[in-house]
Parts: structure tokens; sequence; C-alpha cells
């Protein structure tokens, strides 16, 4: 009894760190990391991969791995500081240059409760997603040399600002907008972008009297379940912390992913008689960047609400873009991710509220008052992200042209961008 009784005295007086850094924290948060860059790579790649024809699925893979790449070192060089740097008397706009090359981070510089490398790698991962989801607006079609300057000077004059705006104590903060993991910051903004570049580019040779259906859903589906479990750490890891948001944020995330999921089946089984599998993916899809930015503040209830709205709702919209509109969004970014981060956006303002029984959430807010401060972070959010992707785009036109040839359009990207084949049979 004299030596456990020692050694819970040992344990109950060794601090985390000396300087206040939590080591179940930091261990969470690197392990979210890691988890929402699997999102991308490999993820994201092969969902996007499987949904194009086979021609192009080497592009695919190859402009999402580049993005990664470069995205990771804008963000060290000059993205960080931009998006969460103190900007001084525009910091209601946009941060300062004060940690460029990160270089006001040292091993034991703190964020909170985790060291700021960490903050900092864990927010890296974002930058480096969002760009990424734009890529399924232009698949098929964009030179790769355009992919590369759009998303680099898209993650510096649009990712950034906007995160500031949410994250990094600018005027949207300052305004009370709730978004818990990027429903304005990542999926709205992303949406947003592959709709413009989608309307810019103008659609693929035979689209729509061409039927261009995913060339292996077997990929698809791979990479939509790494994209349900990898986004336990998007989520999750939003909390900063080892704690109970945390375990909220996981738990309403898969909820939501299920419904979203189901709705979706549900509706292509009322509709043409079977569910798919990739309706059940692209629900899934839906109900988890519907889900994003309310992860931290819903219930349970609130999530298999929110699920069935983004299932319901995304898989109209989808219809609608490509149907009705006729706007050859390839892989349907603005319908899934774009409608969802606008809708999940707006039910966080709902259903985080406290007032609302076994479907609400844990936050004593005003849901008139708090939906009207949603939909200002929603307008000003599509209102700038459109403009400034528009100007980026007449930009890489200027430079290298945005758009291949009809002729290499037909014999694919694979061969044209990168003279290897995805496929060797």
């Amino acid at each position: 009894m004299k030596i456990l009784a020692l050694m819970a005295g040992l344990l109950v007086s060794l601090p985390a760190y000396a300087d206040g850094i939590d080591g179940a924290d930091t261990a969470w948060i690197m392990t979210a990391t890691a988890l929402v860059l699997m999102m991308t790579i490999p993820g994201l790649s092969l969902f996007y991969g499987g949904l194009v024809r086979s021609k192009n699925v080497l592009s695919v893979l190859m402009q999402c791995f580049t993005i990664t790449c470069v995205m990771s070192i804008l963000w060290m060089v000059i993205g960080y500081s931009l998006a969460f740097g103190d900007g001084g008397s525009l910091n209601g706009f946009i941060g300062g240059t004060s940690n460029f090359l990160l270089g006001a981070i040292g091993q034991e510089t703190p964020s909170g409760t985790i060291p700021e490398s960490v903050f900092a790698l864990f927010q890296m991962t974002f930058a480096v997603i969002t760009p990424a989801l734009i890529v399924g607006g232009f698949a098929e079609r964009m030179r790769f040399s355009a992919v590369v300057i759009f998303s680099a000077a898209w993650l510096i004059l649009v990712y950034a600002p906007i995160c500031h705006w949410v994250w990094g104590g600018g005027w949207l903060s300052d305004l009370g907008v709730m978004d818990f993991a990027g429903g304005i910051v990542v999926h709205i903004t992303a949406g947003v972008a592959a709709l413009v570049a989608a309307m810019v580019l103008g659609n693929r040779k035979g689209f729509p009297n061409q039927a261009m259906p995913p060339h292996n859903m077997t990929l698809t589906i791979t990479g939509a379940g790494l994209l349900w479990v990898g986004w336990f750490g998007f989520n999750g890891g939003s909390a900063l912390a080892a704690n109970g948001d945390a375990g909220m944020a996981m738990l309403v995330t898969h909820i939501s992913a299920a419904t979203g999921a189901c709705t979706w089946m549900l509706l292509e089984r009322i509709k043409y008689g079977k569910a798919s599998a990739l309706g059940a993916v692209t629900g899934m899809v839906a109900g988890l960047g519907t889900i994003t930015p309310a992860s931290g503040f819903v219930g349970p209830g609130g999530a298999l609400i929110i699920g069935l709205c983004a299932g319901y709702v995304c898989f109209y919209a989808t219809g609608y873009i490509k149907r009705t509109l006729r706007i050859d969004d390839s892989l349907d970014v603005f319908p899934v991710h774009g409608v969802g981060g606008i809708l999940g956006t707006l039910l966080t303002g709902v259903f985080a509220s406290n007032a609302l029984g076994v479907f609400g959430g844990q936050e004593e807010i005003s849901i008139s008052a708090q939906v009207q401060i949603q939909l200002i972070g929603i307008v000003s959010a599509i209102v700038y992200t459109a403009i400034v992707t528009f100007l980026i785009l007449k930009l890489t036109e200027v430079l290298v042209g945005n758009r291949v040839d009809e002729e290499d359009e037909q014999e694919g990207l694979d061969l044209v961008a990168h003279n290897e084949r995805g496929y060797d049979l």
C-alpha cells in the first residue's frame, strides 16, 4: 500500500510539461494530424481517382499529391503566418508576417496546451485538403501547370484570409460565427471555387450528352472509407485537446455520415429502383461535410437531423447542377461540399442551441440571432471566394493557359501531362 501511495503521489506531482503543454492533448492532435493528411493522400486521391475515366486517373492522383507538397511548403513559408499571425491594424482581415518561415516557433513554443509546431502542422493538413477538393471541379481538362499555379495563389489569396477571418481572430471570429472544423473555411470555399472553375473552364468534351461514369468504384469506395476514418481527426482534432468536445465531435461526425449515406441510398431506391455504391459514398461525404461546422457544438440528436438534411438537400442539388444548369462540376464538389458547408453552417446556428431538448446542443445562444451571424459568414465567404477565384483563373489563363487542347483532352491527361499511364494492362 505504501508503494502504491508513493507512485500515486509521484504521478500527481509530475506536470505534463513545465510550460503547460499537455502530453495527452499533444498526442491526440499529432494523431489527428496524421488522420487529416490521410484524407488527402491517399483518401481523396483514391476517391477522385476512381470517379474519373481511366485515361485520367493518374493525373488526378498526381494533382492531389503535388498539391500536398506545394501547399505544405507555402503554408510553412507564409500561409500559417497570414492565417494565424497578428495583422496589426489589418488583423480583422489578414494576419501578419511575423511567423515567416515559421521562424517564431521553437520546440517548446506553446499554443494552448499543445506545442505550436503541432498546431501549425495540424492546420497545414487543412490547407492541403482544401485546394485538393477543388480538383474535382475541373478534373479531366485543366493543365497540370495551371493546377499548380492556381492552387498556390488560391491558398494565399483565398484560404489564408478566410481562415484568419474565422479561426485567426479576424472579423468573423469577432462577430461570433460558429465554425468548429471548417464548414466555411474548407467546404464553402472549396465548393464555390470548384463551381467557378467549372464555369470558367467550360464543360468536358461530350458533357452532358456523353456518359462519363466512374471507371473504378473499388478505388472510390476505398478512398471514401479512408475519408470517413480520417474525418475523426478532421473534426475531433479541431477541439485541440483530448477532451469531451473531441469525443462528442467524433460521435456526431459518425452519426451524420451514416445518416447521410442511408438517406441518399433511400432516395435512389425511391427514384431509380436501386441504391448505388456511388450514391452511398456520396451521401456519406455529404453527411461529413455538413456536420463539420457543427461537430463541436451539437449533440447526437442534432447530428441525426443534420445528416438527414445533408443527404436530401445534396442529392437534389447534385441533380440540379448537372442536369438543370448543365454545369460540369466533374466530381460534384459544389453540390456536396459547397451546399453541404452552407447547409451545415446554417444548421449549426439552430442545433447548437441547448433549448431544443434531445435535438439540442451545448450552447446558450439565440437561434435567430446566431442564424443571422452564420448567414453573414456564409455570404461573405461565397462572395469573396467567387471573385478572387475568378481573378486567379484569369491570371493562370494569361500565364500558362487553363485548359488542355481538345485533342489532348480526348487522349487523356495521364499521357499528355505525365507521359505515363495509370494502368498498363
